[in-house]
Order: structure tokens, then C-alpha cells, then sequence
């Protein structure tokens, strides 16, 4: 007789939801305890789970997991999973929920760049007054997309589902990639229809040290680099510096990622046109940061990955990975200790 795998679910899903994860196999006992911190889990319980399905709450020490095999997260980003102790242990799995984030963050990423490109900031401004601009022609002068440049830090499955979507509105389209001899998708959650799987919609990679070089033919340019040592600050002043000053920067990936003071330099004194950011250094971002008074910053409260349907994608992917775990087949979107992500 097989074992029984005990799986514990600490996130708030559906009734629905956790009747589909036990139908996965009679091999599962699903248990729920929506938890917030490690210790609103029982010790009974954490000593007999096998397999995780969680958010980045704090996870209890390693001793308090013995059976523990693998966590499958609900996130995409996983830095504070991997700086907990329970990962010091070498043979626990790590899986994300990275691609099931692509189409409503590359959706916010057109929002963003329509609000430069089409002057929606100034509109706003003459709708505000009730005004129709005698100038409007050159005030409200677009900048076509089509025919345009975007730059994408990051080729994963966001940068790819925005390259997708780039590709339809005639842009040429730019990004960098960790290993520019691969650009096939391998071992990613991409959902049917959405990305570009085979790497061909890109019209050329770069490799992370020629970023500066990329980003001086870019009107737009897209940060989607995981949070890891060398990409800390790695949008810094000299790459800022090399941007287009008619240019726009929108952050989806992570505050750090960017040299925040350098970049509000850049938008200070017109180093750069403007920029979307859903993420900072600091969140909730204090109002102290001059960001807020900034005519030509978008600011959104880390909310990109944001869906209606946030549940039901990552339950998709658990179930998934769960037939094959049970197969011992390769997981989907396991994660890299050595590089972060």
C-alpha cells in the first residue's frame, strides 16, 4: 500500500478549490488551516506535513517540519521563503506560482504605458478644468506605439506575455535574459495562449552586462528581474543615465531592483519622461517620498499580480504539479536556491 502524503493548505481557498486538491489522488489528506503566522498552525499538524501549499508566512523551524518535502507557494516571488531557516535544509523542493501573474501584470504594464503615451495625465488636467486646450495638438501630441521600442529586464513568463502583447500593437521589442543561448521556455506554468514560448517574438536578447547598451534604443523599458544579490540596485544611475530622456521606466518586479534615489534624480531633472512603479523600497510607500508629488510618476500600491481569479490559477498549477510529484515527474516553476529564483 502506497503512503498517505498529508498536504496543508494555509492559505484561505474555496471549499471548491480544496475538493479539487483531494481529488488529485486517495494518496492526499488535504488539511486547511489558514494561518497568518507559523504559530496559528498546531505542532501536531506541522510534524506530520508532507507537502506545503502557502504564501511567505513565517515558517516554522526546521525541527518542526521533519516530514516536510516541499512547499509549494502562491507567490511568484519567493526571497522571503528562501531567507527562512526551513530552507537551510537542502532536500525541501520550492515551487512558485510564477506565469499565472502574466496576463494581469502585463495588462497594468499597457495601462501604464498608455498613460504616458497617450498624455492621459495632461487630459486630466484640461478635463479637470473644464478646458479644451488651445494648444492641444502639441500638448497632447501621442507617442505611437507602433513603430516604438520596448525594453524588457527579464525574459521570463511576464516579459513574455508583454512582448506578446507588444507584438501586436507593431512595437520592436527588446529584453534581457539571464542565458541568450535559451530563449525556449523550460519548466514554466505558461497558461494557453498567452507568452511566446518559443522565444521568437523578441527581436533581440541581451545578456544582463549589455542592459546599458539596450536600454538606449528603448522609448519604454519594463523591470521584471527577480530579487537576488546582483540585482540589487542593478537599475542604477548609469543605467538610468543612458535612457532616453524622452523615455518612460515601469517597475513590476521589486522595489530593490531599482536605485530608488538615483531614479528620483532621473525624474527630478528630466533624465528620464516618466515612470510607472507598482513596487518600492519602502512598502506601503511613506508619504513622505517625493514620488507622491511627481507629475510624471504613476504610482500603483503593489497590486499588479492582482486577480479575481488569483485562487483558482495557483490551484491550477498545484494540481498540476501535484500529479506529477506523485508520478515523479519534474515540477513546474521549482525554484533555484543558487540563483534566487
Amino acid at each position: 500500500m502506497e503512503e498517505t502524503l498529508n498536504v496543508l493548505v494555509t492559505a484561505d481557498i474555496s471549499d471548491a478549490l480544496l475538493d479539487k486538491l483531494k481529488q488529485v489522488s486517495p494518496r492526499l489528506k488535504v488539511t486547511r488551516k489558514i494561518a497568518k503566522t507559523a504559530a496559528d498552525v498546531p505542532a501536531d499538524v506541522w510534524a506530520t506535513t508532507d507537502i506545503l501549499f502557502t504564501y511567505t508566512i513565517p515558517l516554522p523551524e526546521p525541527a518542526a517540519v521533519p516530514r516536510l518535502r516541499w512547499i509549494q507557494s502562491l507567490s511568484a516571488g519567493v526571497e522571503g521563503v528562501l531567507s527562512q531557516p526551513i530552507m537551510a535544509a537542502e532536500d525541501i523542493i520550492l515551487t512558485t506560482t510564477s506565469g499565472m501573474h502574466a496576463t494581469t501584470m502585463a495588462e497594468l504594464t499597457f495601462a501604464m504605458i498608455f498613460y504616458f503615451a497617450r498624455k492621459l495625465p495632461q487630459m486630466l488636467k484640461y478635463q479637470q478644468k473644464a478646458e479644451w486646450a488651445a494648444d492641444r495638438v502639441q500638448v497632447l501630441m501621442p507617442t505611437e506605439l507602433r513603430g516604438s521600442t520596448l525594453g524588457i529586464l527579464g525574459y521570463g513568463s511576464i516579459g513574455r506575455e508583454i512582448a506578446r502583447i507588444a507584438k501586436a500593437f507593431g512595437m520592436d521589442v527588446l529584453a534581457t535574459k539571464r542565458n541568450v543561448k535559451q530563449p525556449l521556455e523550460a519548466g514554466e506554468f505558461t497558461p494557453d495562449g498567452t507568452g511566446d514560448p518559443d522565444g521568437t517574438l523578441v527581436d533581440r536578447l541581451y545578456p544582463p552586462e549589455a542592459t546599458r547598451s539596450m536600454v538606449t534604443l528603448c522609448d519604454f523599458v519594463v523591470i521584471l528581474l527577480p530579487v537576488t544579490p546582483e540585482t540589487t540596485k542593478f537599475v542604477d544611475a548609469d543605467i538610468l543615465s543612458a535612457m532616453k530622456k524622452s523615455a518612460v521606466l515601469i517597475n513590476m518586479a521589486r522595489g530593490a531592483v531599482v536605485d530608488e534615489e538615483a531614479m528620483i534624480k532621473a525624474l527630478q531633472g528630466g533624465q528620464i519622461a516618466g515612470a510607472g512603479l507598482d513596487v518600492f523600497t519602502q512598502e506601503p510607500l511613506p508619504p513622505t517620498s517625493p514620488l507622491w508629488k511627481l507629475d510624471n510618476v504613476l504610482i500603483s500600491p503593489h497590486i499588479a499580480g492582482n486577480t479575481s481569479r488569483y485562487h483558482d490559477l495557483a490551484v491550477e498549477i498545484f494540481v498540476d504539479n501535484l500529479e506529477r510529484y506523485l508520478a515523479n515527474k519534474d515540477l513546474i516553476n521549482r525554484v533555484d536556491r543558487k540563483r534566487g529564483y
